[in-house]
Protein backbone atom coordinates (compact mmCIF):
# COMPACT_ATOMS: atom_id res chain seq x y z
CA UNK A 1 0.00 0.00 0.00
CA UNK A 2 1.04 3.46 -0.92
CA UNK A 3 0.20 6.84 0.54
CA UNK A 4 -0.65 8.66 -3.10
CA UNK A 5 -2.36 12.15 -1.66
CA UNK A 6 -2.97 14.36 1.02
CA UNK A 7 -4.80 17.68 1.27
CA UNK A 8 -3.68 20.10 3.45
CA UNK A 9 -5.28 23.42 4.62
CA UNK A 10 -3.17 26.53 4.05
CA UNK A 11 -3.45 30.19 5.34
CA UNK A 12 -2.43 31.34 1.38
CA UNK A 13 -2.92 29.05 -1.02
CA UNK A 14 -0.54 31.06 -4.25
CA UNK A 15 2.20 31.34 -1.57
CA UNK A 16 2.14 27.87 -0.61
CA UNK A 17 1.69 26.78 -4.37
CA UNK A 18 4.86 29.09 -5.87
CA UNK A 19 6.82 27.79 -2.68
CA UNK A 20 6.13 23.93 -3.25
CA UNK A 21 7.32 24.26 -7.07
CA UNK A 22 10.53 26.17 -6.26
CA UNK A 23 11.90 24.40 -3.61
CA UNK A 24 10.43 20.87 -4.44
CA UNK A 25 9.58 20.89 -7.84
CA UNK A 26 5.84 19.88 -7.88
CA UNK A 27 4.03 20.93 -10.44
CA UNK A 28 0.29 22.73 -10.37
CA UNK A 29 -1.92 21.22 -12.30
CA UNK A 30 -5.64 22.12 -11.45
CA UNK A 31 -6.86 25.16 -9.54
CA UNK A 32 -10.76 26.01 -8.27
CA UNK A 33 -11.97 29.20 -7.33
CA UNK A 34 -9.34 32.29 -6.69
CA UNK A 35 -6.75 30.36 -5.26
CA UNK A 36 -9.31 28.09 -2.94
CA UNK A 37 -7.89 24.89 -3.83
CA UNK A 38 -4.79 24.08 -6.01
CA UNK A 39 -3.75 20.72 -6.96
CA UNK A 40 0.22 19.61 -7.22
CA UNK A 41 1.74 16.86 -8.34
CA UNK A 42 5.16 15.38 -7.02
CA UNK A 43 8.18 14.49 -9.14
CA UNK A 44 7.33 10.86 -7.63
CA UNK A 45 3.70 11.57 -9.21
CA UNK A 46 2.57 11.95 -5.04
CA UNK A 47 -0.67 14.59 -5.41
CA UNK A 48 -0.43 17.43 -2.55
CA UNK A 49 -3.18 19.34 -2.35
CA UNK A 50 -3.68 22.81 -0.65
CA UNK A 51 -6.95 24.33 0.40
CA UNK A 52 -7.64 27.54 1.62
CA UNK A 53 -8.35 27.59 5.71
CA UNK A 54 -11.72 29.35 4.07
CA UNK A 55 -12.46 25.76 2.54
CA UNK A 56 -13.01 23.95 5.17
CA UNK A 57 -16.76 23.09 6.27
CA UNK A 58 -16.71 22.98 10.10
CA UNK A 59 -14.19 25.45 10.52
CA UNK A 60 -11.02 23.14 11.29
CA UNK A 61 -8.36 25.22 10.41
CA UNK A 62 -5.47 24.17 12.93
CA UNK A 63 -3.21 21.18 13.37
CA UNK A 64 -1.81 19.81 16.75
CA UNK A 65 1.61 21.33 17.73
CA UNK A 66 3.45 18.97 16.61
CA UNK A 67 2.02 18.08 13.43
CA UNK A 68 4.24 18.75 10.06
CA UNK A 69 5.29 17.41 6.67
CA UNK A 70 8.43 15.60 6.01
CA UNK A 71 10.39 15.36 2.96
CA UNK A 72 13.68 12.06 3.02
CA UNK A 73 16.14 12.97 0.71
CA UNK A 74 19.16 10.75 -0.25
CA UNK A 75 22.11 12.44 1.84
CA UNK A 76 23.69 15.42 3.88
CA UNK A 77 24.69 17.46 0.76
CA UNK A 78 20.91 17.18 -0.58
CA UNK A 79 20.09 18.48 2.99
CA UNK A 80 22.53 21.59 3.12
CA UNK A 81 21.33 22.15 -0.57
CA UNK A 82 18.34 22.50 0.31
CA UNK A 83 18.93 24.43 3.54
CA UNK A 84 21.07 27.29 1.80
CA UNK A 85 18.18 27.12 -1.43
CA UNK A 86 15.59 28.44 1.60
CA UNK A 87 17.70 30.89 3.26
CA UNK A 88 18.74 32.20 0.38
CA UNK A 89 15.17 32.60 -0.68
CA UNK A 90 14.83 34.33 2.47
CA UNK A 91 13.01 31.23 4.28
CA UNK A 92 13.64 31.36 7.97
CA UNK A 93 14.47 28.22 9.48
CA UNK A 94 14.80 28.54 13.59
CA UNK A 95 18.13 25.91 13.62
CA UNK A 96 20.74 24.82 10.30
CA UNK A 97 21.12 21.06 9.45
CA UNK A 98 21.95 18.96 12.33
CA UNK A 99 21.57 15.76 13.78
CA UNK A 100 18.57 14.29 15.41
CA UNK A 101 16.94 11.46 15.88
CA UNK A 102 19.66 9.50 14.20
CA UNK A 103 19.10 11.43 10.98
CA UNK A 104 20.96 14.64 9.41
CA UNK A 105 17.97 17.48 9.16
CA UNK A 106 16.03 20.42 10.00
CA UNK A 107 12.87 22.04 10.41
CA UNK A 108 11.20 25.17 9.36
CA UNK A 109 7.77 26.92 8.77
CA UNK A 110 6.72 26.85 5.09
CA UNK A 111 4.13 29.43 3.27
CA UNK A 112 0.96 28.58 4.62
CA UNK A 113 2.04 27.57 8.32
CA UNK A 114 3.17 24.10 7.47
CA UNK A 115 5.82 22.83 9.86
CA UNK A 116 8.07 21.05 7.35
CA UNK A 117 11.39 18.74 8.04
CA UNK A 118 14.05 17.79 5.84
CA UNK A 119 15.71 15.11 6.58
CA UNK A 120 18.56 11.93 5.67
CA UNK A 121 19.71 8.66 7.37
CA UNK A 122 22.75 8.99 9.00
Amino acid sequence: MKLNHINLSVSDVAASVRFFEQYFYFKCIETKGDNLLAVLQGTDNFTLVLMASSFNRNGNTTYPDAFHIGFFVDGREQVTDLYNRLVAGGIATEHPPGSMRGSYGFYFNAPGNLLTEITCQV
